[in-house]
């Protein structure tokens, strides 16, 4: 069955999801006011399941995959939740330090879908450790939406020093080279931005349509920045222009890409949401910046 993309969606049913995935409305609101929009034979029960990702179909690094090597690893967190769970994966033959990347999941914790992120930045030849930010909480449950209720019982100043533990922990790694980056999408994304505020020795961070910091707070950023936004995104990228004025002001080092005519969650292959081209070319310049300036 061919895979379907977000034009085969009406645009009103796409921003119902977006609600939907990030809390805003339950799921009997999403089926009643996407049932408008269905079609003959289409139901929005339907609609919905289509839109839920799908981690086998979108696989690209096995777990297996003799390029790596992965392995799940606690730390310390005294001043979050006590301790810190995450899958770390490493490249299998690599000779020397090497460079670590952070990679922080959506609001639904670490699925399948970031772990294989985390495995094909480790065949890029770097190490990545994805923490799961509802491990507190049992870890992810093996349902996208059991873990999005689970996700707002967090204490999110907890959490937020959760990562800023594990950033810590992955540039003080003995394979590690001593910089460290971060990745993280959509609430990663909004980590990401988060960790360069509070962490001066941050090498670089890559935020995928994150939510930006308080302007107080985005003065100071030290780390540079690559921002990717999706065009169509308006939630996320009404808080662009603000936090655009604050990094020219203080003078950091930051690229801003928004891509044209692509959805929010645009990287995630694992849903419809997903454009290749948009993708591709947003992933080659991650690996690009990283490769600048964690080398």
């Amino acid at each position: 069955m061919t895979q379907k993309s977000a034009k085969d969606f009406h645009p009103a049913v796409l921003g119902l999801f977006d609600k939907f995935v990030h809390g805003d409305i339950s799921r009997r609101e999403f089926i009643t006011q996407a049932g408008k929009y269905s079609v003959a034979g289409v139901s929005a029960t339907s609609l919905l399941a289509t839109l839920t990702p799908n981690f086998v179909q979108a696989k690209q690094i096995e777990e297996a995959d003799p390029r790596i090597k992965t392995q799940w690893l606690e730390i310390d967190s005294p001043k979050g939740y006590g301790k810190v769970r995450g899958y770390l994966v490493t490249p299998a033959n690599a000779t020397g330090k090497l460079p670590t990347v952070l990679v922080v999941h959506e609001n639904r914790g670490l699925n399948p879908h970031i772990e294989d992120i985390a495995r094909r930045l480790a065949v890029d030849g770097f190490i990545a450790f994805a923490p799961d930010a509802l491990f507190p909480l049992g870890g992810y449950p093996g349902d996208e939406d059991k873990a999005r209720e689970l996700f707002p019982t967090l204490d999110q100043n907890k959490t937020r020093q959760d990562f800023i533990a594990a950033t810590l922990a992955l540039k003080a790694l003995p394979a590690g080279n001593g910089k460290v980056g971060v990745v993280g999408f959509c609430y990663g994304g909004g980590i990401a931005n988060f960790l360069a505020t509070k962490l001066p020795e941050l090498g670089a961070a890559v935020p995928f349509y994150g939510g930006q910091p308080s302007e107080e707070d985005a003065a100071n950023i030290k780390a540079p920045l690559l921002l990717q936004y999706a065009g169509l995104d308006e939630r996320v990228n009404a808080g662009w222009p603000k936090y655009e004025a604050v990094l020219k002001a203080k003078q950091v080092n930051y690229q801003a890409f928004i891509y044209p005519n692509v959805q929010h969650g645009f990287n995630n292959d694992t849903t419809p949401r997903y454009d290749a081209e948009a993708a591709r070319l947003a992933w080659s310049r991650t690996l690009a910046f990283f490769r600048q300036h964690l080398a």
